[in-house]
């Protein structure tokens, strides 16, 4: 009998110590909590609200059920958004936006206080919207491609100055799509068949006027030539015009004799050459 109730005690203090062992295994556990590479934790306790303090990457104690770490993932994460905005000109532009933002580590305290884990999301996709409709207000449909660099740069820096207010950094802003309306897409087809056509008859205009000037060039080079050989002529009297008759008779007189069909002078040749003035 005293063996077998030795035997009970000590199970039984076994039984107790494993007991106290877990239980104590689950404090310890409890009390203990892990932030990763990459992240940050915020402590919230229930008397003092959250602790004004960021806990860094390692293992850390909290006092189990009084404290609670809220973990903050804070790589730089990627966000994109669409925005339908209305230019000066009142034409309707699609845009997205692409941006890479991060929070302010030493403002996470101050970050959960007011937004919470999913910060990023309650505020980039508003703050966006309502910049991108401030900058593209500012120009007409058309810069918004002939200006884009200004225009990706004004977006960038108002965005960047409105994330700062929510305790978010940007690291890069940028516009990735830019479409227009179907009634400004065939607006700006018609400009350009008009601008061609102006281009065009631009062309055939200025052809005409070289074409006309050629025309008066010609004419008064061949009025100034008909006046040189008149003045010529005039100046040389009827010498030169008996002489062009007689070279123009020997020309006539040589084709004749070269034919075979020819046997005789015309009389008329004969008295041009002085061959007939003796019979």
């Amino acid at each position: 009998m005293g063996s077998n109730q030795a035997a009970v005690s000590f199970l039984t203090n076994l039984a107790r110590a494993a007991f106290g062992l877990g239980a104590g295994a689950t404090i310890v556990n409890s009390a203990l909590y892990t932030v990763d590479g990459g992240q940050r934790a915020v402590l919230f306790d229930r008397f003092r609200g959250v602790i004004d303090e960021t806990v860094g990457e390692g293992t850390h104690f909290l006092v189990p059920w009084l404290q609670k770490p809220y973990i903050f993932d804070i790589r730089t994460r990627p966000h994109t958004f669409s925005s339908i905005s209305g230019t000066k000109d009142l034409q309707m532009v699609n845009l997205t936006l692409r941006v890479l933002s991060r929070p302010e580590v030493s403002r996470l305290p101050q970050i959960f206080k007011t937004l919470g884990l999913e910060y990023d999301e309650k505020v980039l996709p508003s703050i966006g919207n309502e910049v991108l409709k401030a900058v593209v207000a500012q120009f007409n449909a058309d810069q918004l491609l002939t200006e884009r660099p200004h225009v990706s740069a004004l977006v960038r820096e108002s965005l960047i100055r409105r994330a700062k207010d929510f305790n978010i950094e940007l690291d890069d802003v940028a516009i990735t799509h830019l479409s227009y309306g179907a009634e400004f897409s065939r607006a700006v087809e018609q400009k350009q068949v008009a601008q061609q056509e102006a281009e065009r008859s631009k062309f055939v205009v200025a052809k005409a006027e070289q074409e006309r000037r050629a025309a008066i060039i010609r004419a008064q080079g061949e009025s100034e030539s008909a006046k040189l050989i008149s003045e010529a002529t005039a100046a040389a009297g009827s010498d030169l015009i008996e002489l062009r008759r007689i070279e123009a008779s020997r020309e006539i007189a040589a084709t004749l004799a070269k034919s075979p069909n020819v046997n005789y002078l015309p009389k008329g040749n004969q008295v041009l050459f002085g061959l007939g003035g003796g019979r």
